[in-house]
């Protein structure tokens, strides 16, 4: 398959004064933050961006933000790959079960269309499964339309503003779950794609045309 194909089949205070705490209706209840019970965990990551280029060619780091982009005439990350270009951490925390979350504040700029921000590839699977267990991408529609895949609409207006995304993973020897997050509001719950050894990634992988961009902060693991 084509490396062009791939993915077409598949709160602030108030000025002058503190928070006003507003009385919580009866019968109401507080969601439970998605990292309640969860441990924050160190980890490490490698760069994967086109195999010609200098790292700074395609990324920039400031005030706490990785800023990352690609072209699509880019090169692969490997010479001689059939895979589209990309500028991608590659989280150095490989897993086969267990519970894993992938935490980040995320921004999309606009006209970014058809790339994968942020992944879990299988890096080893059973020969004929799928490459990934999930890809969130952002497309050039209502105003930056975020999907899983190119399938289910999980957000819209997503260009130009920052909004947090947390996956968690909980991984078996048999089928696990994966679940998403926008902003600690549960959006996605669907099955993994079977046992495998995998890591997270994020940054733009360019399945469409043009340029794309992704910018990330507060980048956080968490482990239970």
């Amino acid at each position: 398959m084509n490396r062009r194909s791939v993915l077409r089949t598949a709160a602030g205070l108030l000025v002058g004064g503190p928070a006003l705490a507003l009385p919580r209706p009866a019968g109401a209840t507080v969601a439970a933050d998605p990292t309640d019970g969860w441990r924050q965990t160190s980890f490490t990551y490698s760069w994967q961006k086109p195999w010609n280029l200098d790292l700074s060619e395609r990324h920039s780091y400031s005030g706490g933000v990785h800023r990352m982009w690609v072209y699509a005439t880019d090169e692969p990350f490997e010479e001689g790959s059939s895979t589209d270009p990309r500028t991608e951490m590659r989280w150095k925390a490989d897993y086969k079960t267990g519970d894993h979350m992938w935490d980040a504040d995320v921004y999309l700029p606009s006209g970014s269309d058809g790339a994968s921000f942020v992944q879990i590839l299988r890096s080893v699977r059973p020969s004929g499964t799928p490459a990934t267990d999930i890809m969130l991408n952002v497309y050039d529609t209502g105003g930056g339309t975020v999907r899983r895949y190119d399938g289910t609409v999980l957000k819209t207006g997503a260009y130009n503003t920052w909004f947090n995304v947390k996956i968690a993973h909980q991984a078996s020897t048999g089928t696990g779950t994966i679940k998403v997050w926008f902003d600690d509001a549960l959006v996605l719950t669907v099955a993994d794609r079977g046992p495998a050894t995998r890591y997270f990634k994020n940054g733009v992988y360019n399945h469409g045309s043009g340029r794309v961009e992704a910018r990330f902060r507060n980048i956080q693991y968490w482990t239970r």
